[in-house]
């Protein structure tokens, strides 16, 4: 999904104007990047939390030549899901292989 696809589904679902839903999609957007940026997690209840990990510099290879090389220290954002979330992917594969099933009857 898309964010021109998050506007219209607010548009069509909330009843706000293309701009004023655009508005309002980016406005959640830089929201969530600043406090990222701040080294804040991001908790959405039902949906899950985004974290910014710090990760040390390591010393790695590079598969084309085999040569080893220096990895700088990064930041790194990892998202885990919540209970709610898998529930509901879980059940719409559960779903999906029944009606799989019978069709095939």
């Amino acid at each position: 999904m898309t964010k021109a696809e998050i506007v219209e589904q607010i548009y069509e679902r909330v009843g706000f104007s293309k701009k004023e839903a655009a508005e309002l999609v980016e406005k959640v957007f830089e929201i969530i990047k600043n406090t990222l940026a701040e080294g804040e997690k991001v908790k959405i209840s039902g949906f899950g939390n985004f974290v910014v990990r710090h990760k040390n510099a390591r010393k790695g290879r590079n598969p084309q030549t085999g040569q080893e090389i220096l990895l700088e220290e990064r930041k790194v954002l990892t998202f885990k899901p919540s209970l709610v979330l898998k529930n509901v992917l879980n059940e719409a594969e559960e779903q999906g292989e029944t009606d799989a099933g019978e069709s095939s009857l």
